[in-house]
């Protein structure tokens, strides 16, 4: 694991301490940022946003999807605890921890189903999980979203608060304008990175991809994830600084759902009968999100400003200390399970 990667959780505070001092020297960054749009989403955002996706895409193996569909209890499980519980769970602590700050709740559940790609391949080789499984359950879970996430958007934004009785009359978004977020900032880098496996492998070979190229366009999703958000939060830095305890508020909510869903799934990996590394894997690749994708979207679709974004930023800073302390709790049950053998 690289430095950068190692020390990741310092480079998301420094980025987030740049950005708000940045807001402060700069007053008018937003006017200047707005002036450069694309189709209502800031350029240099937009970029940046497109940038921190497409590296962690072309590092899936695509083919070497049937080495782990063949384990039918790992796949029903990965693809049962991805769509059917996670964004379940966050929708509940969402309107349970949020029922009053309805921008907050909402940029919470588009976290929610945003799922595992990204640094959940990092968290499962530092947990010694199953780098094969996780490969491929990154890649099918990628595929999949890019069909489900603007369905599941409109289900639990729209439909899903109507059929319980909850008030959502002050909610205002278009289903169709998160479906072609999604395609973009999702299904654009997910087709460049196939397209640079194949042609990269086919013209210089399997080595020279892993060993020369990856490593250096590696790096390039992290500089974007950090550039994104110095961005973000110059333009939230009144938000932040003057609501700390919207921000604790937006907070505690992920805590809980990393908890559960994390240990949630490490249990049923080991009730279902699947070896450690495929359980530590089955545990990440459920916990993790997609949090470049919500920043995406909520960016998108609701403004750089909104309150739906400064919940997406927040995920970030929550979701890579509680997984780092979430790798040192499975290699402990990992060590206690051999030492009972």
């Amino acid at each position: 694991m690289s430095t950068l990667d190692r020390f990741l959780p310092v480079w998301i505070i420094a980025a987030m301490a740049a950005g708000l001092l940045l807001g402060r020297a700069v007053p008018g960054l937003d006017g200047a940022l707005s002036k450069v749009e694309v189709g209502g989403v800031s350029l240099p955002i937009g970029l940046g946003l497109l940038v921190m996706m497409y590296p962690v895409l072309a590092k899936v193996r695509y083919d070497r999807l049937d080495t782990v569909t063949g384990d039918r209890r790992l796949m029903a499980s990965s693809l049962a605890l991805n769509w059917l519980v996670g964004p379940a769970v966050m929708f509940a602590l969402a309107w349970t921890f949020l029922p009053d700050l309805p921008a907050y709740r909402t940029g919470l559940v588009i976290v929610g189903l945003a799922r595992c790609i990204a640094m959940v391949v990092i968290w499962n080789d530092l947990a010694c999980g199953d780098r094969e499984a996780a490969a491929v359950l990154v890649a099918l879970n990628s595929v999949f979203q890019v069909l489900a996430f603007g369905v599941l958007g409109w289900f639990y934004l729209a439909v899903l608060p109507g059929w319980l009785g909850l008030a959502t009359d002050d909610l205002h978004f278009s289903t169709g304008k998160i479906v072609v977020n999604v395609l973009v900032f999702l299904g654009v880098p997910l087709l460049a990175g196939y397209l640079t496996r194949r042609v990269g492998e086919k013209r210089r070979g399997h080595a020279w991809y892993e060993d020369r190229f990856l490593p250096r366009v590696g790096p390039v999703a992290l500089y974007g994830l950090l550039f994104t958000i110095v961005v973000l939060f110059a333009l939230q830095g009144r938000t932040i600084t003057s609501r700390p305890a919207d921000v604790a508020r937006i907070a505690l909510p992920l805590l809980v759902y990393f908890a559960v869903m994390w240990g949630g799934s490490f249990a049923l990996g080991r009730a279902v009968g699947l070896p450690y590394p495929r359980t530590a894997t089955l545990a990440f690749t459920a916990a993790g999100n997609n949090f470049e994708l919500a920043i995406a979207v909520a960016i998108t679709t609701f403004g750089v400003t909104s309150g739906q974004a400064l919940a997406g930023v927040v995920g970030p800073l929550i979701e890579v200390p509680v997984l780092v302390a979430l790798v040192y709790v499975s290699l402990w049950l990992r060590a206690r399970a051999h030492t009972r053998a």
